[in-house]
């Protein structure tokens, strides 16, 4: 197998609204930037690969527009997933892997703004047995919270404690929506306090990856992908354990998570439930530092949030902060499908 490294990672500041913008306004600006830090013109990159949802834009085809970001002419070797900006790095890796290029650029984008979020997401689920009852993503993940609560994995208190450190972390971070000290709030829907529930916010991200000597030619320490691996579980969420996630250990397993320690973990947890689910499955203890960035407590950008859990474990490595590191996404309802990979850092 080829080595391949991500060499460059940026993203927008994420705003609660950003409706003076079109998507290619929102994106044109990261793109320039995460070319710039490499050095890399448009057509330098072998492969374009984007992730979007056409639900949030409200319309079909809608990334064929954001390609006039890119610049699609002349002709580019370009693909989209419609899923989180995570699973179109998954299958740009795999491109450079078979040796079909040597660079490629990744973006992701969403925005929340324009409709309710939470009525928008329950297009994911069961279209026969749930999705007539509409219940939405906090709700949804409300159950989680209580079945954890109720198995003794966790409490409102705890809940409380990972939703302070995780803004508290983003004090540094200017691309963040919610920093420093925020309220808990009142109960959203119990046990979740609007304190435990990720911000509104818009948002675009974009990785560069590049293959062997021409990562080291960009870069001056590149974020090797290990491994990555991504597993789903049943769409039922009744024949689901929720205070489990099968489907992160063995995501993690394949992509070589458990052969050594990691010291920096960038986890996409939506809600502050989740991260004690994910904690559990990847076997992460104290040594480990979760979510420096802030998280997707601080900042999530649907379709872009588990791209930018990626890019921050690699810009970790890229500033000599991390020697091996685990990006993170999710997708689906109560963590339903899964990606996890590992990042490693060459020594200084």
């Amino acid at each position: 197998m080829r080595d391949v490294a991500i060499v460059a990672f940026s993203q927008t500041e994420t705003r609660r609204s950003s409706e003076e913008l079109s998507e290619v306004e929102m994106l044109m600006p990261v793109l320039h930037d995460v070319l710039e830090r490499t050095g890399l013109r448009t057509g330098d990159i072998d492969f374009t690969c984007s992730g979007s949802c056409d639900y949030l834009a409200g319309r079909a085809f809608s990334f064929t527009l954001a390609l006039d970001g890119v610049g699609a002419w002349p002709p580019i070797s370009e693909s989209h997933v419609e899923m989180d900006g995570a699973w179109a790095l998954y299958e740009a890796w795999v491109k450079l892997l078979t040796g079909e290029a040597d660079t490629a650029l990744v973006y992701a984008y969403g925005k929340s703004s324009p409709g309710s979020i939470r009525d928008v997401l329950t297009r994911q689920l069961d279209p026969y047995y749930l999705a007539p009852l509409w219940p939405d993503s906090v709700s949804l993940a409300a159950l989680q919270a209580q079945a954890l609560i109720d198995s003794g994995a966790t409490s409102e208190r705890e809940l409380a404690g990972i939703a302070a450190r995780s803004r508290t972390a983003a004090g540094p971070n200017p691309r963040a929506q919610l920093r420093g000290h925020h309220d808990q709030g009142d109960h959203l829907v119990h046990p979740l306090r609007t304190g435990d529930c990720p911000p509104i916010g818009d948002g675009a991200a974009a990785v560069v990856l590049a293959a062997g000597d021409r990562a080291r030619e960009l870069c001056a320490r590149p974020a090797w992908i290990r491994g990555m691996d991504h597993r789903i579980e049943a769409h039922g969420l009744g024949v689901r354990d929720l205070t489990d996630s099968p489907s992160t250990r063995l995501a993690a397993e394949h992509a070589g998570a458990f052969d050594a320690p990691v010291d920096t973990a960038e986890l996409h947890a939506p809600f502050t439930s989740q991260e004690v689910v994910l904690r559990k499955a990847l076997g992460l203890d104290d040594s480990a530092r979760v979510n420096p960035s802030g998280g997707a407590l601080a900042a999530n950008p649907i379709m872009a949030a588990g791209l930018i859990r990626i890019g921050e474990a690699a810009a970790a490595i890229h500033r000599g902060e991390s020697d091996r590191a685990i990006g993170h996404a999710t997708s689906g309802p109560c963590l339903q499908q899964n990606l996890v990979a590992v990042l490693e850092g060459e020594p200084t």
